[in-house]
């Protein structure tokens, strides 16, 4: 599946259009983008695709509604555009979801919710999504989860994304557009050498060099540490840290609405479907100093978001009551906000170009509903060093792998999945569709009985779905398994886990665990 980084004996004479480095959605955005274009891509990722913030996400492709309080007006229209064209390219993985926000007197008036709202309506132009309006929840069946306090509450329309599985797609595309994807290979140094740039780069097999006419940083929380001691470039440009924690609990209400309520220290926090049988609630806002990749989530915070849904639910929701939990670390651009959350979310695209030198452009910031506009923009400011970069761009209307479901859409691919292998129960059907789209296909291959997908962990996890996760998804690990490609890390019990890295350590693989667990809690 991949090729050698080094090209053999001519290297030296064929570097590589792009080295990236970073698999998180920036990272593999770009190298999609990139190797549409026409140009050779090398894309590094010291740990697995999306093993870090592009993982850790609160799961949503929306143009950010709270993000007009800080008249961050040009980012949300952006997002907006970008939700529709992600719902469109991507529809099995990212899905239309309405939001009910109560009306709290103690926090905004409800003058300013219905003002936001016709803004968030109208700022990105076409939209598919049901526009925003006003329910008695006394009289609708959203408010029964809620508190009888809550009289009146606003409805409106935005995105739910696998957000790992996003990056998974692009970085099958960049693949199948001729980009190198190699994960588990850190980059430890790089250096301006004729006119490019010559990097060493490392995996299990030990030490290489590598060739590079540009060098792209999407490092993430890692971004500044790559310039400073990586690279040895100096910027002016800072990253900010910023912890997001998420808790997941046993299903609280019923209906496939989500609710976004506030909070009097004027944040918002999310109570989402997940997974079926769960709700998922977050986020948190807290700066972070530490080492990006040992974040965990904190006593308070579980307690903060327990407090924040219990001012609306009229079910508590206990710390005891977590199932799972998973922190992040967004690394959003300095502007010197005091409040972690009136930091920007924008971009900040930032380029190091002298002539007849390797280009180099780091990324600071973004989120991950404008990550393929976002590269776009990164091809742009490249393209006058790198004119293999400069022809147009495609990646808005062309579908990720397996989002060409066809007529009818993704209840008619399930009904069709269903008719090929009848076998299959209503729920998993449902759920390699979810996952994979029209790849589902792939993945039964000519199976006729349960018994041809092999061994069964759990969660209707068989063989036949790991094996194609080892051969096509760069998986490994059963942490990469069962929480960034199946998803099926809250479906399969210990005994099942343990069935799973007995399997892979059978296969051979170069590890069955990973060194940093997915859960916490």
């Amino acid at each position: 599946m991949l090729s050698d980084p080094s090209r053999g004996a001519n290297a030296a004479q064929q570097p590589y259009d792009l080295l990236i480095v970073g698999g998180g959605i920036n990272g593999v955005g770009i190298a999609r983008d990139a190797a549409g274009r026409g140009a050779s891509v090398l894309l590094v990722e010291q740990h697995d695709l999306a093993s870090h913030t592009s993982s850790a996400s609160t799961k949503l492709i929306h143009g950010g509604l709270r993000y007009l309080e800080y008249y961050e007006f040009r980012l949300v229209r952006e997002a907006l555009i970008e939700r529709e064209r992600l719902l469109a390219i991507a529809p099995h993985i990212i899905w239309p979801l309405s939001f009910v926000l109560p009306h709290s007197k103690l926090v905004r008036p409800a003058w300013m919710l219905r003002m936001g709202l016709f803004l968030y309506d109208h700022l990105g132009g076409r939209m598919t999504l049901p526009r925003s309006r006003g329910v008695r929840l006394d009289r609708d069946p959203v408010g029964k989860p809620l508190r009888s306090d809550y009289r009146r509450a606003f409805i409106y329309s935005d995105g739910r994304v696998l957000d790992s599985r996003l990056v998974v797609l692009n970085a099958m595309d960049a693949r199948a557009k001729g980009a190198d994807i190699r994960t588990r290979t850190a980059l430890v140094a790089a250096r301006r050498v004729d006119g490019v740039w010559e990097a060493t780069i490392e995996d299990a097999a030990g030490r290489r060099t590598v060739r590079a006419r540009g060098v792209v940083n999407a490092a993430g929380p890692w971004v500044e540490r790559v310039l400073r001691d990586t690279l040895a470039i100096r910027t002016s440009k800072q990253v900010r840290l910023v912890k997001g924690s998420h808790i997941v609990v046993p299903r609280c209400f019923e209906g496939e609405q989500a609710y976004i309520f506030q909070n009097p220290d004027r944040r918002i926090v999310f109570a989402i479907p997940y997974e079926r049988d769960f709700t998922l609630i977050g986020t948190t806002d807290i700066p972070w100093a530490a080492d990006p990749g040992e974040v965990r989530i904190a006593d308070d915070e579980v307690r903060y978001l327990c407090e924040s849904v219990n001012r609306y639910f009229r079910k508590p929701v206990t710390p005891e009551d977590v199932v799972w939990s998973y922190a992040g670390v967004r690394p959003l651009y300095d502007d010197a906000a005091q409040n972690a959350s009136a930091v920007t979310r924008d971009y900040v695209l930032d380029v190091d170009a002298p002539p007849g030198e390797g280009a180099l452009l780091s990324i600071f910031g973004g989120k991950i509903t404008t990550y393929r506009r976002l590269a776009e923009h990164a091809l742009e400011k490249l393209a006058p060093s790198l004119p293999v970069l400069g022809g147009p761009g495609w990646t808005a209307s062309q579908p990720l792998p397996g989002g060409d479901l066809g007529p009818g859409g993704f209840d008619s691919a399930v009904a069709r999945l269903r008719a090929h292998a009848p076998f299959l129960s209503a729920d998993d059907a449902w759920r390699l569709v979810r996952n994979y789209g029209t790849l589902a296909w792939e993945i039964l291959g000519d199976a006729q009985r349960p018994a041809d997908l092999g061994e069964d962990f759990g969660g209707g996890l068989t063989a036949r779905e790991v094996e194609y996760l080892i051969a096509q998804e760069w998986a490994v690990t059963a942490e990469d398994i069962l929480w960034r490609r199946s998803r099926q890390g809250l479906h399969v019990d210990a005994a099942g886990r343990a069935r799973l890295e007995r399997y892979l350590e059978t296969r051979g693989d170069v590890a069955s665990r990973d060194s940093r667990p997915a859960m916490a809690g």
